[in-house]
């Protein structure tokens, strides 16, 4: 190789470089706009009726609200089923031995005892003073366990909004066993009652 070929190499190679520290300048200005977002976006807000899973337990006791009797998550009636975890609910139901067996007491009943409060909270959001939880939120126990959210307790269901703005023919690709149309008409209130 000649000179001028060495020369050119190396040129094309720094030519080839430049992307890439562009792309991370750019990639840094993404995340400076990003900035705004959470780990939380996307995430459930938690219900009483939730699951919880400790890593060191074999059960999964439902939340217990302690805190506050106001705030309920996509529930009109008031149920108490749908009321809102917040940092300050450290009790579970059942409250005696709520993970079962523990695997860091050698199988034997969980004392469950918590070391602080929940982490890992929504802080955008205060009840009552108090940060509610999200399906990422964590709670250690002072035996050694972590604690977690297994299932938010909410349930996500279809309504006129969405079956409006669904295409017909993908949701026959999705389940071809269903007809569309009648559930269409049924969820808008086109159908009346057959009893």
């Amino acid at each position: 190789m000649n000179d001028d070929e060495q020369e050119e190499n190396e040129d094309s190679e720094s030519v080839q470089k430049a992307p890439e520290a562009t792309e991370n300048k750019e990639e840094k200005e993404e995340k400076k706009d990003n900035s705004n977002s959470s780990e939380h976006d996307g995430k459930y807000f938690v219900v009483q009726k939730g699951l919880a899973c400790c890593d060191k337990g074999a059960k999964f006791p439902n939340f217990k609200v302690t805190s506050h009797q106001k705030h309920y998550w996509n529930d009109r009636k008031g149920e108490p089923d749908y009321l809102s975890v917040t940092e300050d609910d450290l009790n579970f139901n059942p409250s005696a031995m709520p993970f079962g067996t523990c695997s860091i007491k050698n199988g034997n009943p969980c004392a469950f005892a918590p070391a602080g409060k929940w982490t890992k909270t929504y802080e955008k959001v205060k009840i009552l003073d108090k940060t509610p939880l999200t399906e990422i939120s964590e709670l250690m126990c002072a035996v050694g366990g972590k604690i977690t959210v297994m299932k938010h307790g909410q349930q996500i269901a279809a309504g006129k909004s969405d079956v409006k703005s669904s295409d017909e023919r993908e949701q026959r690709v999705y389940n071809p066993i269903m007809d569309f149309e009648e559930f269409a008409e049924e969820v808008n209130g086109k159908e009346g009652e057959a009893w």
